[in-house]
């Protein structure tokens, strides 16, 4: 009862008071001494590491078993983590045991090397060998000793065995625990959390595997996916259970109408049968009275005839018996006299004919009953009337595509349905729409998806009912819209800048959309894909002006809207919001003046008749060979760039709407511009307004001219974009926003630059 590692321990005797004397102190004293060897002995290879195989092992050697050491090993290997797991013993075996292998240890030490059974023992080497073989000597009595009294050395071995064996369990599960801690990667593979050593050398080196976060992360969204897809069974399974309860009361409701139906059908045929049978039974009976009547008729007939011929047969008789042929001759009848004779008379009466065949016979008409109507009557119990008409439904939000639209109805009677009819063809809004074409669709359910139609096209749609009895009259006509075909955005009529852009774009559809739907994706380095970031709804025109963050690139989309729903995104523009973007307005250039294919190159080939008979647009230069770029209606700053030639004459700057066509950029006082003119001694620059310019000279000729236009500083600054230096800025409040302006006044080339970022050197 005390706890088990104290036996073969010290501390085990601590927990006896010493007796004073006695044998009990004795003993007591004597298991001490007794103890104390075989407690050292027994906990020395405990704290250095009890190997069970090594001390066979040189048991073994000891004895001389070395020949057998093979097969001693085997069998200890075979079953060293069975006896290791059964160890210790019951007490008497294992007293047995470790008396027999003392008894062994003590018989070879006589025979063998003393200084073998003192490294047996564990003593030192470098003792004298006469005390070591004393000293082992009395070791090996104390533990013949111990060995001898079986009872408290083999418990506290048992303890000691017990509490080893305790701790390597948990050393093993510790290790275990370790094990399990240690794992930081995922086998693909196995489906085990492995560690990184065994992916390098263990059995796992072929496997994929993965960072456990991350397996762990991706085993999550795997859940979540399964939980979503069990959702929507869940879901189904559902509307399933539900459709089928509504299958079910339509059955219990159609077998109580079915049910009534028969019933009423079933008390009709069982009214004229018994019709049908009053009919023939009275039929029967006049039939029975007419054949009694004849009968009687003619038995009556019969009976008078016999009584004239037994009459007859009377006279007869009695004229047989007369003597007196006299009177024989005589012929009395019926109480007159014939005077002719008797015999005359007897032939006329056999002369007359006598009816002897029945005047009716005793069998009777085959009578049946004519049961046609109540066949019909049969046959019409499972007949149903015609339904009622249908009731089509408005259009739903969203239930429409450029090409299809998705049409509802109901039927809100009791009627029994075996398809439905639906009908459509596109409204017109010509008087006479007797030429649209009327398509028509049998469908079972109570909805039905139209493909293949126009884009923003109205149709008009009714339904009838059919069963077995006919169908129904047509619904109520509806009018339902497909959705708007996808707009086309007009790339070259894009205008941005560093936190703007214009988007214009037009509507593929003849008929008209009620609205558009911008649609924006920031894109980055490190993703590409279209994810929407903003959008703006109920826009009413073709074009919007969108504000945008500095130095993105964007994704812009435009969906069209109507009553149908949402056209499909059309093609996307990329935006660079890293600078001003504008295009050339062809309305406005001047008939001699050419834009290239890149749409930003201008040039003019000849001079000699700038006022030509060329036809030109309204909007046109008509004496300056010039152009117009798209306006820039976005406030702050705007910088553009223009590559001249050096040997060309050129006007270039920034103009309001207004500014005359029929006349020269920069000579009034709604256009501001930098002319380069060559002379016979020096290219001459210009800065013009109002036909005014501030005395300037530029030593080293532009090839790149910079323009810098800020509204908000209502400045107008023109550098030479090569070398960094500023030419000259106007000071001038614009009340408008303005175009830039480009203008050749000799043959020649240039090229527009935008979209570049401003260049620091540009703040003055």
């Amino acid at each position: 009862f005390y706890h088990m590692d104290l036996y073969g321990s010290k501390e085990r005797f601590d927990i006896f008071p010493e007796e004073p004397s006695g044998r009990g102190d004795r003993s007591l004293g004597d298991t001490r001494r007794e103890s104390a060897p075989s407690s050292e002995k027994v906990q020395r290879p405990q704290e250095v590491g009890y190997d069970l195989e090594k001390e066979v092992a040189e048991l073994a050697k000891m004895y001389g078993l070395d020949e057998d050491r093979e097969k001693e090993l085997e069998l200890l290997g075979g079953h060293l983590e069975k006896v290791e797991s059964r160890w210790p013993p019951p007490h008497t075996e294992k007293a047995g045991l470790q008396g027999s292998i003392y008894n062994r240890s003590k018989s070879s030490s006589s025979v063998k090397d003393p200084s073998q059974s003192t490294k047996q023992q564990g003593l030192p080497d470098e003792a004298p060998q006469g005390e070591n073989q004393s000293k082992a000597r009395a070791d090996d009595e104390a533990e013949s000793s111990i060995w001898s009294r079986g009872g408290l050395s083999s418990g506290g071995m048992s303890d000691e065995w017990n509490s080893q064996a305790v701790l390597e369990e948990e050393e093993e599960e510790e290790e275990e625990e370790e094990e399990e801690e240690a794992a930081d990667v995922f086998c693909s593979t196995c489906k085990i959390p492995i560690r990184a050593f065994d992916k390098l050398f263990g059995e796992h080196k072929d496997h994929e595997v993965a960072q456990l976060p991350s397996a762990v992360e991706s085993e999550k969204e795997e859940i979540h996916k399964n939980m979503c897809k069990l959702e929507e069974q869940i879901a189904q399974m559902e509307n399933v259970a539900s459709h089928l309860e509504e299958i079910f009361i339509t059955v219990e409701e159609n077998f109580g109408r079915q049910e009534q139906n028969f019933e009423v059908h079933y008390n009709d045929a069982v009214q004229v049968l018994a019709q049908k049978y009053e009919e023939q039974l009275e039929a029967l009976g006049e039939e029975k009275r007419q054949k009694l009547e004849a009968l009687y008729e003619q038995l009556v007939s019969c009976g008078k005839h016999l009584d004239t011929c037994k009459e007859l047969t009377d006279e007869t008789q009695e004229l047989f018996l007369e003597n007196d042929k006299a009177e024989f001759m005589k012929v009395k009848s019926f109480n007159y006299i014939i005077f002719s004779p008797y015999n005359y008379r007897l032939e006329e009466f056999l002369k007359q004919e006598v009816n002897l065949e029945l005047s009716t016979l005793p069998d009777f008409e085959e009578r049946a009953i004519d049961v046609s109507e109540v066949e019909q009557l049969m046959n019409s119990i499972n007949a149903i009337p015609a339904p009622c008409a249908p009731v089509i439904n408005p259009q739903a939000p969203n239930a429409a595509t450029g090409t299809s639209l998705r049409v509802c109805w109901g039927l809100f009677s009791d009627d029994t349905v075996e398809c439905y009819q639906l009908c459509y063809q596109p409204v017109s809004n010509e008087r006479h729409s007797d030429g649209q074409a009327e398509h028509t669709l049998k469908v079972k359910e109570t909805y039905c998806t139209i493909t293949d139609l126009l884009p923003n096209t109205q149709y008009e749609f009714w339904v009838s009912a059919l069963n077995a009895s006919g169908v129904s009259p047509p619904s109520e006509r509806a009018v339902y819209v497909t959705a708007p075909s996808p707009p086309i955005i007009k790339n070259k009529k894009i205008q941005s800048c560093e936190n703007a852009a214009l988007v214009c774009w037009e509507s593929r559809d003849i008929n008209p959309v009620d609205s558009y739907t911008v649609e924006l994706s920031k894109l980055t380095d490190e993703e590409n894909d279209d994810i929407i970031t903003e959008s703006i709804v109920g826009i009413p025109n073709c074009e919007v002006l969108i504000h945008l963050q500095p130095t993105q690139k964007y994704h812009i989309c435009v969906r069209a809207q109507n009553l149908g729903g949402s056209s499909e995104r059309s093609e996307p523009v990329l935006i660079h919001t890293t600078g001003t973007c504008f295009y050339l307005n062809e309305d406005t250039a001047h008939p001699l003046l050419a834009i290239l294919d890149d749409g930003f190159t201008i040039s003019c080939d000849e001079l000699e008749n700038p006022e030509c008979d060329l036809p030109v647009y309204d909007n046109s230069f008509t004496r300056c060979i010039a152009i117009l770029g798209s306006l820039i209606p976005f406030p702050g700053k705007h910088y553009w760039e223009v590559e001249v030639e050096e040997d060309t004459e050129y006007r270039v700057g920034v103009a309001f709407e207004n500014t005359p066509r029929h006349g020269h950029l920069g000579a009034n006082n709604s256009s501001w511009c930098m002319r380069h003119i060559i002379t016979p001694s020096r290219h001459k620059y210009e800065f013009l307004h109002s036909g005014m310019t501030p005395d300037i000279r530029i030593t080293v000729p532009p090839r790149r001219i910079g323009i810098l236009l800020d509204y908000e500083n209502c400045r107008l600054s023109f550098f030479n974009a090569d070398i960094a230096q500023h030419l000259h800025t106007f000071n001038s409040h614009f009340q408008h926003y303005v175009h830039p302006c480009f203008a050749l006044e000799t043959p020649g080339i240039l090229r527009i630059h935008t979209g570049i970022t401003t260049p620091p050197w540009t703040a003055l």
